[in-house]
């Protein structure tokens, strides 16, 4: 059955590994017991967006947003990572809010609609995660960017549809599933990789704003 093994938090920023003057970054998370309030976007209030409460975002240019409002990577894909890198992975050691079990992640359609818990939360799946220097920084891992671009296992971002709680143990329900065949594993391979499946990612209603751009930029007028 799908549900959520452990549930992560930065509650206390860290000093960004990558950057050349002191920034937070909010990569370092650690799991918690306790129920999560998963916020719906709305007007920003005290700088807060959608996302988990007391989640800390760094850099909020390329990170957070409601796009990206929850990061989730399956414990499977961790327990792979451990055999190939040699090392343990804690959940919440690739920067993931939720790690996941029983759930297809990387096959997960851009629009899946997950239906987490019995507390109201309701996500919808809509970008795959893109790394970056921080993440390969914070793992001390040479040429990390590239072995995990070319794995093709990055975790899927979720918006928030309806707001509510999550807590390790809730179960996932796919409570929708889009008419296309649009994955987290296609737009990756599109954007990292292989630009002729630019194309496909047109069907896809629900991909990212950032992402829709992207393709809109890189198609030809009579294709976007």
């Amino acid at each position: 059955m799908a549900r959520v093994l452990s549930v992560n938090l930065s509650a206390c920023a860290r000093t960004n590994p990558d950057a050349k003057a002191p920034k937070p970054t909010g990569i370092d998370k650690a799991s918690t017991t306790q129920a999560v309030l998963v916020r719906a976007p709305g007007p920003m209030r005290e700088g807060l967006g959608s996302g988990l409460v007391g989640d800390t975002i760094g850099n909020q240019k390329l990170h957070g947003g409601d796009d990206q409002a929850v990061y989730a990577y399956a414990r499977e894909d961790l327990d792979e990572w451990e055999g190939r890198l040699s090392r343990p992975l804690a959940n919440g050691m690739f920067g993931e809010n939720l790690t996941t079990t029983g759930i297809d992640v990387t096959g997960a359609r851009i629009g899946d609609r997950w239906r987490v818990g019995t507390a109201g939360l309701l996500l919808e799946v809509s970008a795959p995660r893109t790394p970056c220097r921080t993440f390969a920084k914070f793992l001390d891992i040479d040429g990390w960017i590239k072995t995990f671009t070319e794995a093709g296992k990055p975790g899927a971002y979720l918006r928030v549809i309806s707001p509510g709680t999550v807590r390790a143990g809730d179960m996932i329900d796919i409570e929708h599933r889009p008419d296309h065949d649009v994955t987290i594993n296609l737009v990756y391979r599109a954007k990292m990789s292989d630009p002729s499946l630019l194309p496909q990612l047109l069907a896809a209603d629900a991909l990212s704003a950032e992402l829709k751009a992207y393709v809109s930029k890189r198609l030809p007028a009579d294709q976007g």
